[in-house]
This record gives C-alpha cells, sequence and structure tokens, in this order.
C-alpha cells in the first residue's frame, strides 16, 4: 500500500513570508497605534498614524523582502554557474567530491562512486547542487513571490488594528486594541504551528509574548512623550 508523507518543510517558503508579514503588520501598527494614543492624541490623528502605518508598512516589507531574496537568488545563481563551469572543466574531480560526500554521509567508497556516477549521468548540475551546495526547489529563494506575499500579509495584519480605531469608541481604544490584538496574535499562532506542523501552545504564546513586550515598549514611549507633545 502506498504511504504518502506530508511534510511540513514544503510549505517553508510560503509560510515564513505570511507569519512574518502578519505578525509585522499587526504588532509594528498596534504598537504605533498605542504610542500615539498614550501621548494623549485625538482619535482623527490615530486613524492617520494607522493607514500611514499600513501603507509605509507595507511598502518598506515587500522591497526589503524582494531585495533580501533577490541578494539570496543572485548568489544562488553565481553558484551554480561556478559549478556549472567546474563540471565542464573537471568532470572527474566532480565526481570524487560528490562520492566524497556520499561516504562522508555513511556509505562505502564504492557504493558512494556508484551512486555519484549515476546522478551525475542523469542530472550532474542537480546532484551537486542538491548534494554539495545544499540547494533545492522547496528552499531556493522566489524574490517577486516573496515580496507579494510578505506584503499582503503586511497589510491584513496592519488592517485590524485600523479597524479598531474605526469601531471602537475613544474611550475604550487602547484597551480594546490591547485585548484584540493579543488575540489575533494567538490566532496567527494557532494557524502557523496549524500549518507547519508545530506546537500550537508554543506558537501561540511566543507569538502572544512577544508582541504584547513590543506594545508595552511603544506605549510606555508615547507614555514618557505625553508632557512634551
Amino acid at each position: 500500500m502506498e504511504r504518502l508523507e506530508n511534510h511540513s518543510i514544503h510549505r517553508l517558503r510560503w509560510l515564513r513570508s505570511a507569519v512574518l508579514g502578519t505578525n509585522d503588520g499587526l504588532v509594528s501598527t498596534a504598537g504605533l497605534l498605542l504610542g500615539v494614543a498614550a501621548t494623549g492624541a485625538s482619535q482623527p490623528t490615530i486613524l492617520i498614524a494607522a493607514v500611514a502605518g499600513l501603507v509605509a508598512g507595507t511598502a518598506s516589507l515587500a522591497a526589503s523582502e524582494y531585495v533580501s531574496a533577490r541578494s539570496q537568488a543572485d548568489t544562488e545563481s553565481a553558484d551554480l554557474e561556478l559549478e556549472r563551469l567546474e563540471l565542464a572543466a573537471n568532470p572527474e574531480e566532480e565526481h570524487a567530491e560528490l562520492a566524497t560526500i556520499y561516504v562522508e554521509r555513511g556509505l562505502d567508497a564504492e557504493l558512494a562512486s556508484q551512486v555519484a556516477v549515476q546522478l551525475m549521468e542523469h542530472d550532474a548540475l542537480g546532484a551537486h547542487a542538491r548534494d554539495e551546495l545544499g540547494l533545492s526547489e522547496t528552499l531556493m529563494a522566489r524574490p517577486t513571490r516573496t515580496g507579494v506575499t510578505s506584503a499582503a500579509a503586511f497589510a491584513v495584519g496592519a488592517v485590524l488594528p485600523l479597524l479598531v480605531v474605526i469601531l471602537v469608541p475613544a474611550s475604550a481604544f487602547i484597551p480594546a486594541l490591547l485585548g484584540s490584538t493579543c488575540v489575533f496574535l494567538g490566532l496567527l499562532g494557532y494557524l502557523s504551528a496549524l500549518a507547519g506542523g508545530a506546537s500550537i501552545i508554543i506558537a501561540a504564546t511566543r507569538m502572544v509574548l512577544f508582541g504584547a513586550v513590543a506594545m508595552a515598549l511603544t506605549f510606555g514611549v508615547g507614555t514618557l512623550l505625553e508632557p512634551v507633545v
């Protein structure tokens, strides 16, 4: 009977971008609004800060994630090109190098040599990329997809505090934002753990704890600045 394994590692690339973006959008925007609210700012001012934070954060994260992933992709391409040249110039040395890797992983020398020969006959560059350079289709950089996913996730996270500004009266804004953000962070931790196959309790607790610390810091800064604003 065929047994299918559903490993979470295949979701790592988009899961990282989604969790990072949503968490960043939620915590940074909520923290910004708490800091502004702590100075005694009016609700229209807080709303302007929320919209500005959403737009600036979305653009910033999209750009930074794209540039970061683009740099990784450039490095991967350079390494692959170097490996391609080495395979063309010194195929025997590259075979020996690959065989040595398999010996270090537990194969005897003869079997390692046979495996290296067969893999190189099938796809020499792919074998060296995977086993020598550690590159795989699952984990290789995807700049455009990473940038778009991160930006969309940030916007989703940032919209939640914005809705609190719009829907909640000014008198209850701070406790409502704190409480709702912690609930959203716990839900995000739950969903990320569910998608990644990790511990739900640990993931949710970690999200809420670090988010609460970040919001407490910005609220504290706003409170200190209130007398001079």
